[in-house]
Formats: C-alpha cells, sequence, structure tokens
C-alpha cells in the first residue's frame, strides 16, 4: 500500500487533490481511499488530506502518520508545518516551488522535487490554483498513478475549456519532473 499526504491551505483543492488520486487509482484498477484532516476549515488556513493506494482492498481508516509521498502545494507551509514529518526515507516530497530543494532545509532522507507549479498554472489557468498541476508532477515522480488514469479523472470533474486547460496543467507538470 502506498500512502499520500498533502498540504495545502484552506481553498486550494486539496482534498479534491486527494480525491483525484483515489479515483486516477480507480481507474487503473487498484483499490484507494481519499479523506480530508478536518480542522480549523477557514481559507487559508493549513489544511491535510490524504490518499492511499493498494493492490488489494484497504482496511485501515486511520489518518496517515508515515506516508510515502508528501505533495505540498504552498511553500510558505514550510515555516508552519512539520511537511516532513513521518515522511518515509525512501520516500517523495513533492513542493510548489521555484527554489531547488537543497535550498529548503527540510529534515528528511526522502527525495525533494520542486516544481514551479503556481508559474504553471498562471501561464495555462490564469489563476494560481495548483492543484491539477500537482497532481501531473506526482504522477510524474511517482508512476503511482497512470497519466491516462489521471486525464479521466480530472476530464470527469472539470469540463469544457477549464477541463482542457487543467489536463494541459497536468501534462506540463508530468513531463517536468518526469
Amino acid at each position: 500500500m502506498k500512502e499520500i499526504r498533502l498540504h495545502g491551505r484552506g481553498g486550494q483543492g486539496s482534498v479534491t487533490a486527494a480525491e483525484m488520486i483515489a479515483v486516477a487509482a480507480f481507474e487503473d484498477k487498484r483499490f484507494s481511499q481519499a479523506f480530508p484532516a478536518f480542522g480549523v476549515e477557514r481559507r487559508g488556513a493549513p489544511v491535510m488530506a490524504f490518499a492511499r493506494i493498494a493492490d488489494k482492498p484497504i482496511r485501515v481508516r486511520s489518518q496517515i502518520y508515515e506516508p510515502d509521498y508528501v505533495i505540498v502545494q504552498d511553500v510558505t507551509l514550510l515555516d508552519v508545518v512539520d511537511v516532513a514529518a513521518g515522511l518515509k526515507p525512501n520516500g517523495k516530497i513533492i513542493i510548489n516551488t521555484d527554489r531547488p530543494g537543497e535550498t529548503l532545509k527540510l529534515k528528511t532522507d526522502a527525495e525533494v522535487i520542486t516544481i514551479d507549479a503556481t508559474r504553471i498554472a498562471m501561464e495555462i489557468l490564469k489563476r494560481p490554483i495548483v492543484n491539477t498541476t500537482m497532481l501531473g508532477a506526482f504522477c510524474g515522480a511517482s508512476k503511482e498513478v497512470g497519466l491516462e488514469s489521471l486525464n479521466k479523472a480530472i476530464s470527469e470533474r472539470f469540463k469544457g475549456e477549464l477541463g482542457k486547460k487543467n489536463l494541459l496543467a497536468i501534462k506540463t507538470a508530468y513531463e517536468r519532473v518526469s
């Protein structure tokens, strides 16, 4: 079983991103679950969401404490949340930033992958909403879900021109980290 923890701020779509990971895994004929961690629940406050992917039924229902992957949608969270807490040493942390990973001073032995998802989102979506862009980066860095399956999940969620733009943002991020 692979476990993913997503960090973001209220309103950035972390819960939606976790759901899209689970839907994409299901499209890949795997078992999956996604769920949020409820807390302050206000726009801009730190939030977490979780996803699990497995090749057999998932019986555990607890929060994820030792993830294989961590996705950080907002680099400013590094100042207020220990985003690397519990991350497995052979795991990966994918962070939305224009800075190189070694400059972030994270306390982890895991691989640190950075991508300027905000720039990609601004160029393609014309808005700094990075959840789908970060999903493309996760897909490319982890290969835990197939790109076609992720695209199908996104296409079902976002229709029309917005859907097309999100697919392009996913593809761009995927290619930058693959």
